[in-house]
């Protein structure tokens, strides 16, 4: 079988999108665990529930369930709960069973996603939230997706942390031979959590993923900074301008292209991984066929990751008992977040005490 990364479970993770949860019935899978999302009528407050009747499993997110005001009747024998998990109707009789209650899990709207805590909803604390504040911000444009992906997520974490593979993988888009020649350097918090790496590229061929899309004509410096907030949220901090423009003192750059790249890594099962991607930019943003092809090309780059790391999970189900990978200095930001990885799955499975 294939090495698989543990869970963290004390953690928040990445369910959907804003846009994504209504007052329509969405099912989907995190830790292993199945929820279901919804908002409320009144003020629109987005409510998550496992995704199981308690009386014979049948899954609150698909139909015939349903919404009544804000509590959900499930489609198959008419049990209806509460916005927290509570029964409150059962067929046939007045009496509710004690234990006819299904889990609530903690849940925050913040920068266009919603966030739900997989574990002791004692220790959910909302400031721990990493930030994304360019997906909602005013004056940037943002498109985005979201692509399941039947591999293991240590290997998606990995493949964003060596953005080296944008010159095989990617060439044609993104990928251009200085990605994968010119140095990086690592930084690591350990007791935060954050992974930084950095590629800076003084004199570079122009992708065209950015050539088309800003009007760059020959050669460019091209920096790629990324922090991996371990273990759901990944930022890419993009810049690319002609070469010979230097930034002003205040670091402002008025004559180069700034474009925020996130993701949120969220396991669903074992081999199993939500690719939450989106491509942010505060440039030419009334400019919709911009727009357009940010998202055909992004999502073109995404699915040649999926392809790949589909592919790999079914190889390495097929190594040999023993086999050891080799790693080299490309890998140390993957290293660092396997090491953070697994403290954050350690530090989950600690006995917690319980508030008096």
């Amino acid at each position: 079988m294939p090495h698989i990364t543990a869970f963290a479970r004390n953690q928040w993770y990445v369910a959907a999108y804003s846009h994504e949860v209504g007052r329509e019935l969405l099912g989907r899978t995190i830790l292993g665990e199945t929820l279901v999302l919804y908002r409320t009528e009144e003020d629109g407050t987005p409510v998550v529930l496992h995704d199981r009747c308690v009386h014979r499993r049948y899954p609150l997110s698909e139909a015939p369930t349903r919404l009544d005001g804000d509590r959900v009747v499930c489609g198959y024998h008419g049990f209806t709960y509460d916005t927290t998990g509570e029964c409150v109707y059962v067929p046939g009789q007045k009496r509710i069973p004690r234990t006819a209650r299904v889990a609530s899990y903690p849940v925050v709207e913040q920068d266009s996603l919603i966030w739900v805590w997989i574990g002791d909803p004692a220790l959910a604390d909302p400031r721990s939230i990493p930030r994304a504040r360019h997906l909602d911000s005013p004056g940037w444009v943002t498109v985005r997706g979201m692509e399941p992906i039947d591999c293991d997520y240590g290997l998606l974490v990995d493949n964003l942390l060596d953005l080296s593979h944008e010159t095989y993988l990617h060439g044609g888009y993104i990928g251009t031979p200085e990605v994968a020649e010119r140095p990086i350097t690592t930084e690591v918090d350990e007791g935060a959590g954050i992974v930084r790496v950095s590629r800076h590229m003084d004199d570079a061929e122009c992708p065209p993923f950015y050539a088309t899309s800003t009007g760059i004509e020959g050669r460019i410096t091209r920096w790629q900074d990324i922090e991996y907030h371990a273990p759901c949220l990944y930022l890419l901090h993009s810049r690319v301008a002609p070469i010979g423009v230097v930034p002003e003192p205040d670091g402002s750059d008025p004559n180069g292209f700034h474009t925020e790249i996130t993701y949120a890594i969220t396991p669903s099962g074992d081999g199993k991984v939500y690719d939450f991607w989106a491509v942010s930019r505060d440039w030419a943003t009334d400019d919709d066929k911009v727009t357009e092809f940010l998202r055909g090309n992004n999502h073109t780059v995404v699915m040649q990751d999926v392809t790949a790391l589909n592919l790999m999970q079914k190889t390495l189900g097929t190594e040999r008992t023993g086999y050891q990978e080799l790693s080299i200095n490309i890998d140390m930001g993957g290293l660092a977040a396997r090491r953070i990885l697994a403290r954050l799955v350690e530090e989950g499975a600690k006995p917690t005490e319980k508030v008096q």
